[in-house]
């Protein structure tokens, strides 16, 4: 008997002409829906991997072919790939929103051994060319906790979320950092990697038709940034923002354009979090590498785009 988690039969006809064909090492993987199921459950119970339920077939291929995974990208190549799907339906709302979330790290995700995560080659998929797909930012391994995106806080290690959804409460684009660090240090590294490929010819759409965001990412860096590449965006302008440019008269410049109506359609990406949220291993780390939480976090978000 299956869990109410795992994928439907639609759900898994979507995926699995996206599916790697072999590992390059023995022939061919294990079943992949029986697995991708259990990385599921782990995800959406927050269970210890030891602990997967029987059905999913043994703990460690499960364990192993989500590490891989997170490690050569594949799980970030899937989310894009239904990404494009939905894209060339047009079913997805480009104006679009960001904003971040910390997570509260369990005492487990600390003490990696200080060894660089595994760096892999792609793996074969069928019916796609994965050079249009992109490739996972992996954080450096080694160097103590900042390096494993763990910052420290009163109530012990945290990391970051950063990310970009669109207008139906759907990630477009995942960042981790430690917790500390500042949204809007972010912001560049969060549009750059929003990046949805063509199905048939043609670059990845990288450019959304609006933005918004809240008075954490107002700051001239960020609206340079907007302009440059002609996006148009919605972002409140701070108090003390506003009263230096009033002081400043004629030199302070015009006042930034403010859409109210548009702004209020910015609950999207706080939507968005909240089912990643859902997710108990992406509302509490269990992970103590980077790279495979980030893994942990998309898995998250291609879960939600199946379900929409």
């Amino acid at each position: 008997m299956g869990s109410r988690g795992d994928l439907t039969d639609a759900q898994w006809e979507r995926l699995k002409p996206l599916l790697p064909m072999s590992n390059r090492r023995c022939g061919r993987w294990r079943d992949h829906r029986q697995v991708i199921n259990g990385v599921l459950y782990r995800i959406r119970t927050g269970v210890q991997w030891r602990d997967l339920p029987d059905r999913y077939g043994p703990w460690k291929t499960v364990h192993e072919r989500h590490r891989r995974w997170s490690a050569d990208g594949t799980w970030e190549q899937l989310l894009q790939r239904i990404q494009a799907e939905a894209d060339a339906v047009g079913d997805i709302d480009w104006d679009i929103s960001v904003d971040s979330t910390t997570v509260r790290a369990h005492h487990h995700a600390a003490g990696a051994r200080n060894a660089p995560p595994p760096l892999k080659k792609g793996l074969r998929t069928s019916g796609q060319d994965r050079s249009d797909l992109g490739r996972v930012d992996r954080p450096a391994g080694g160097g103590g906790a900042g390096s494993e995106a763990l910052g420290r806080s009163r109530g012990g290690f945290t990391t970051k979320l950063h990310l970009s959804a669109d207008g139906r409460c759907r990630v477009l684009s995942l960042v981790i950092t430690p917790g500390q660090r500042a949204d809007c240090t972010q912001f560049k590294s969060v549009m750059d990697k929003i990046r949805v490929p063509r199905l048939t010819t043609g670059r990845p759409r990288t450019k959304p038709d609006s933005v918004s965001a809240d008075k954490g990412y107002s700051n001239r860096q960020t609206r340079r940034y907007l302009r440059k590449r002609s996006i148009r965006h919605v972002i409140p302008e701070k108090a003390d923002q506003a009263a230096h440019r009033v002081r400043r008269g004629s030199s302070g410049g015009r006042a930034p354009g403010f859409d109210k109506e548009r702004y209020k359609k910015r609950n999207t990406v706080e939507r968005a979090i909240n089912r990643l949220k859902n997710f108990r291993a992406v509302a509490t780390r269990y992970d103590k590498r980077a790279y495979i939480f980030l893994g942990t976090v998309t898995t998250a978000a291609l879960a939600v785009w199946l379900r929409s």
